[in-house]
């Protein structure tokens, strides 16, 4: 098919408007700028704002992820912290030695006001001063007791009974002048010993749990009614008074009358 010059004009025009418009479309597409698909939209939906020249971008939020290492097993306590005392230590425990353990002593209570002693106690010395005082030793006799309650009166053991090994310890045959001790002896103050334990007595004189030394000078008069001044010298170098002595026990039981020690 041949065409006229002038339609040839025209076929050659049309196609340089298709490229000129071609060409325009392409520089077009070409200049503008592409963004990443972050940058489009956000979880809202909203496009994120350039910023303007001269200023910089905030920065980009990031999670950090904290670097572990290899995983580790915690160290048990130790079975006994060092700021920790051991209170109470096993019944089986072969560190511990018996003879080791000891419970302390429980310091004597002096008293001079006997109606702070039990009733029984009370009682029993009540009933030896009338005993000693009527001048009869054998008053004492049942208040002596007998077999496992008899009255200890002598340090060294003796066949004899209560009442004529007291007679031999006196300076007379009837024993007057030992019933004129026990007298003066129950006349001082006492001492309560061994407070809470089986062996808790009340002893008279209270000398028998005081230093000699800190005794004051109507302590010293009242010791002196008991014993001569030559008998205190010896107490002094011995260390401690071991003239006679009465022990009574709570429960009303006269338990000695004893000299020496």
């Amino acid at each position: 098919m041949q065409m006229s010059a002038d339609g040839k004009k025209l076929f050659y025009s049309g196609l340089i408007v298709l490229s000129v418009l071609s060409g325009t479309t392409a520089l077009t597409a070409i200049a503008r700028p592409a963004f990443a698909l972050s940058e489009l939209k956000d979880e809202q939906g909203q496009v994120p704002q350039k910023p303007a020249e001269g200023e910089k971008a905030p920065p980009v939020e990031t999670e950090e992820k904290e670097e572990t290492g290899p995983l580790e097993l915690p160290m048990p306590d130790p079975l006994i912290r060092r700021n920790q005392a051991v209170t109470e230590p096993a019944d089986n425990d072969p560190a511990i030695d018996d003879k080791t353990v000891e419970e302390p002593d429980v310091p004597a209570e002096l008293i001079y006001d006997i109606s702070k002693a039990p009733e029984p106690v009370r009682r029993m010395r009540e009933l030896i001063v009338e005993a000693a005082a009527s001048g009869d030793i054998e008053r004492l006799r049942p208040l002596l007791g007998k077999g496992m309650t008899e009255t200890q009166v002598s340090i060294v053991e003796t066949e004899e009974g209560p009442v004529e090994t007291l007679k031999g310890q006196s300076g007379d045959p009837e024993g007057i002048e030992v019933l004129a001790i026990l007298l003066d002896v129950l006349a001082t103050g006492f001492a309560h010993v061994g407070a809470g334990t089986p062996e808790e007595m009340y002893v008279w004189p209270y000398f028998t749990e005081k230093p000699l030394a800190g005794l004051t000078p109507p302590e010293k008069v009242e010791l002196l009614r008991i014993v001569t001044a030559g008998d205190f010298a010896e107490m002094q170098e011995f260390g401690s008074y071991n003239f006679y002595r009465v022990g009574i026990t709570p429960d009303g039981q006269w338990k000695f009358f004893v000299t020496g020690e």
